[in-house]
């Protein structure tokens, strides 16, 4: 199967924008469905001190179930942060009861008064991905600049999308600074991929 060109990609967010309208009105318990399957594998991943979910936006699939598992597991909870348009993400603490702030891309995230942090795991949002672990995202890059950012430091980091399992596709088109996804979790179970 051939890979579909780089510059498919906006037709692909506008069919896959309306897929995800599709699949939260037919999976309304998505989120929790996924969270129970986290739970089940959860042990297997060794030690997680920090992970980072996102601020669901949209029709995204709603990650604070996963976060509710990992809070239980003793695992601390932060949110990604645009600080400027070409930069990567940092990380803020999310504490209870701590003011929420919109960040530089207008998403609701952590306020500046909580602590930068890094996370061993980051939960990603995602439009589709693929057998392969390629991952379609938004088209800002914010995830891809951060990935990129992390792994060329050495930083241990397990990157798993959380998705409804209807937005699997076939195969995406993959540029060069598309970061792949070393996991995915739906509300029917949860995948490595190969590295």
């Amino acid at each position: 199967m051939n890979t579909p060109p780089i510059d498919a990609k906006p037709a692909l967010r506008r069919d896959l924008r309306e897929r995800r309208r599709r699949l939260k009105r037919e999976r309304p318990d998505a989120a929790v469905r996924a969270a129970q399957a986290f739970a089940a594998v959860l042990p297997g991943f060794g030690t997680i001190r920090m992970a980072s979910i996102y601020h669901p936006l949209g029709t995204e699939l709603d990650p604070y179930p996963v976060a509710a598992v990992l809070r239980r597991a003793g695992v601390e909870i932060c949110l990604p942060v645009s600080v400027a348009r070409d930069a990567p993400l940092i990380f803020r603490l999310l504490r209870d009861g701590d003011a929420m702030h919109l960040d530089a891309a207008g998403v609701m995230t952590a306020g500046p008064d909580s602590p930068e942090v890094r996370p061993d795991l980051i939960v990603a949002p995602l439009m589709a991905f693929d057998g392969s672990g390629v991952r379609l995202g938004q088209g800002g890059g914010y995830y891809d600049r951060t990935l990129a950012a992390l792994r060329q430091a050495g930083a241990p980091v397990l990157v798993m999308g959380l998705a409804y399992a209807g937005q699997a596709v076939d195969l995406l088109p993959r540029g060069p600074h598309d970061q792949k996804l070393d996991a995915v979790l739906t509300e029917d179970g949860f995948k490595r991929f190969d590295a």
